[in-house]
């Protein structure tokens, strides 16, 4: 698996507007979590969208599913919010053969910028980190951006970074150690501002389901096509 690509670094907003070649924009907490389930789910396509109007036109206008947030909170009129504990509850007859319009305020937001530049965009978290790698170990680019966004895109975040560490331990061989990593990242605010139970749109069983390493053997590759960017699963089966 380890072919050893040129591997830029990038973070936050700024990061994902500067990615270059294979872009794995990395969103932990929650929304690359919550397009992996639903995908897991059966969701066909994932719609990606930086303003929430665009996905309540495309909710009213074609019957999409509105998911996501602005500030952490579910949208008013959205179908559900960015929980991955909410979309597994909602469960597969809610998601099977549907259309999800999603807007997020790091990971989606960011994807759509580093779609700008990059030759393509792959949406990062733990639960499909190891597809990843065997996806580009299969095709071999030789930059590959691994964009952290981080809290609101604006702040870095234990988890996001951690994830990055891990997916270039993955491509390259780095070393990594995930007993060590579990621990700053549990101790870190991004993840205790769930386990504290006051925020209702927290839940503290999210992070439970974040912080799961390659869960899925797909990944979730976003192209542009006819004008909006759409994330489609691809499985990457073990050889």
């Amino acid at each position: 698996m380890v072919f050893k690509p040129a591997i830029l670094r990038k973070s936050l907003m700024a990061g994902a507007r500067e990615a270059e070649g294979v872009a794995v924009v990395i969103d932990v907490y929650r929304a690359f979590t919550s397009a992996a389930l639903m995908m897991h789910l059966g969701a066909e396509k994932i719609v990606l969208l930086a303003e929430p109007e665009a996905v309540l036109k495309l909710q009213a206008e074609r019957g999409y599913l509105a998911v996501g947030e602005v500030g952490g909170k579910k949208v008013d009129g959205f179908d559900l919010g960015n929980s991955p504990s909410r979309i597994l509850t909602a469960g597969r007859d809610f998601f099977a053969g549907q259309t999800v319009a999603q807007r997020t305020s790091a990971g989606v937001t960011g994807a759509v910028a580093a779609s700008q530049r990059s030759d393509m965009v792959i949406l990062g978290s733990y639960v499909t980190a190891r597809a990843i790698a065997r996806y580009l170990a299969a095709r071999s680019p030789p930059v590959v951006s691994l964009v952290a966004m981080g809290s609101g895109g604006e702040a870095s975040t234990a988890e996001d970074e951690a994830c990055a560490d891990y997916l270039e331990h993955l491509l390259t061989g780095q070393p990594y150690d995930h007993v060590t990593t579990l621990r700053q990242v549990v101790e870190h605010e991004s993840t205790r501002k769930f386990l504290r139970g006051d925020r209702e749109y927290l839940p503290a069983t999210d992070p439970i389901y974040c912080l799961q390493r390659d869960l899925f053997d797909f990944v979730i590759v976003a192209i542009q096509e006819n004008g909006e960017l759409v994330a489609r699963r691809i499985d990457v089966p073990e050889e």
